[in-house]
């Protein structure tokens, strides 16, 4: 697929985020010419093009009274990590959850898991109850609670005119 400026500068505006509004492809299409319906079909066309991957949200926690919040990282068989995996990652309490590599010798830890709560205390009970309800509470896991908070933001796309 061809990019022309319109696709450019839709990509470009949509680094911004979308608004928080009934109509966030209306609200985006106006900030750049484009009507509701035209933003929508040129979306369709990035991402069906492999272009776009996917729209995601990034929701900002700490503002919505979630003060704490542990990755918690777990060393799981690496025959059972797919399956372990998918159940983790379908608890309401775990908002992400995915496979990294074993560092050995110090970090047997293959999969992480993100929960979050009001306070530390909320978090560990979090923790504990999952581990129980889905059957993992003997893999070895660490609780690594974060202390610093950095900002989080989506992607960022250098115009094509830049890049050349």
């Amino acid at each position: 697929m061809e990019l022309n400026d319109r696709d450019l500068n839709l990509i470009s505006a949509l680094c911004g985020g979308l608004a928080l509004d009934s109509r966030p492809y209306y609200v985006l299409g106006r900030a750049i010419g484009m009507d509701e319906n035209e933003v929508v079909e040129r979306l369709r066309a990035l991402r069906q093009a492999g272009i776009i991957r996917r729209l995601g949200v990034i929701v900002r926690h700490h503002e919505l009274g979630y003060k704490a919040n542990a990755m918690v990282v777990w060393d799981v068989p690496d025959d059972e990590i797919a399956e372990i995996g998918r159940r983790l990652g379908a608890c309401p309490e775990v908002s992400l959850c995915y496979r990294r590599p074993r560092r050995l010798p110090g970090w047997p830890y293959c999969l992480f898991t993100m929960i979050h709560g009001r306070d530390r205390a909320e978090v560990e009970a979090s923790l504990a109850a999952l581990a129980m309800r889905e059957g993992v509470s003997h893999y070895p896991h660490e609780a690594l609670f974060s202390t610093r908070r950095f900002k989080q933001c989506g992607a960022r796309y250098i115009p094509k005119t830049a890049a050349e």
